[in-house]
């Protein structure tokens, strides 16, 4: 599978996923079909505990990815590192750390109320002068052709409609020799035509989540190669997702390395 399904209404999808990230920057706390906060983000996805601890809750109470994008390889100092579909900026801000001072981070994000945390927790971090924030979608982004040495992504590809084009601007943007470093939601088995036309599956982050092998392909196709998977989470242990699907479906996250040639 590559891009939706016909019978997918995306605008109504579009509409289900700006609203519930919206929810999740106004109240992060309210109850979500996914994990959200610093202390899952160290118990289930391997994040630092003091390197948490060291940033704004702005960001760290609103974090809400499915693997760990910064453990699949080391960003160096004075890189230029994209955080694609940011959210709140845990990990554009541990990006924006690692790159040093002569480095740059830049996200890119659909949602206003996470965009605004993002830059209140840079402000409060110290890093304005090294992050940006745009506004801006997967689809299309603000960004010019091989401009990036590192691209992150934590739990959006599985909510894109059209794959191959988001994959695809992630290859525009990156340098030749760039590196991705993919966290995304991967499932057991291939979804039925009937379940991938349901867009409240899809802003679940079910529906629209591929096979490991179909990522790899993907990945392929879009210029991203040697694409591997690193590490493996049960990002939805305890979650309404598992208790409704766990025994017939198995989603987890998975964190993968590709580079741009």
């Amino acid at each position: 599978m590559s891009r939706c399904p016909l019978a997918l209404d995306t605008m109504t999808l579009n509409r289900q996923v700006r609203a519930t990230y919206e929810r999740v920057a106004r109240a992060p706390g309210s109850g979500f079909h996914f994990h959200t906060g610093a202390d899952y983000a160290v118990r289930t996805l391997r994040y630092d505990a003091a390197e948490l601890a060291a940033l704004p809750a702005a960001c760290t109470e609103r974090f809400s990815g499915v693997g760990n994008p910064l453990r699949i390889g080391t960003i160096p100092a004075g890189a230029v590192v994209l955080d694609h579909a940011c959210g709140a900026g845990m990990d554009l801000l541990l990006a924006a750390k690692a790159a040093g001072p002569t480095g740059r981070a830049i996200g890119v994000d659909l949602t206003p109320g996470m965009r605004a945390s993002a830059l209140r927790a840079a402000a409060q971090a110290g890093l304005l002068e090294r992050v940006r924030v745009h506004e801006g979608t997967f689809e299309d982004l603000p960004m010019e052709d091989a401009s990036v040495d590192v691209a992150i992504s934590n739990g959006v590809l599985n909510l894109a409609p059209d794959k191959p084009r988001v994959l695809c601007e992630i290859a525009r943007v990156l340098k030749p020799g760039g590196r991705l470093f993919l966290a995304d939601v991967v499932l057991d088995r291939e979804l039925a035509q009937g379940v991938r036309s349901n867009a409240d599956l899809w802003a679940s982050c079910i529906g629209g989540a591929v096979t490991e092998p179909a990522l790899m392909q993907l990945l392929g196709e879009c210029g991203l190669h040697d694409a591997a998977v690193i590490e493996r989470f049960e990002c939805f242990a305890g979650t309404d997702i598992d208790r409704k699907f766990h025994t017939h479906l198995h989603a987890y996250g998975v964190n993968v390395l590709a580079y741009r040639r």
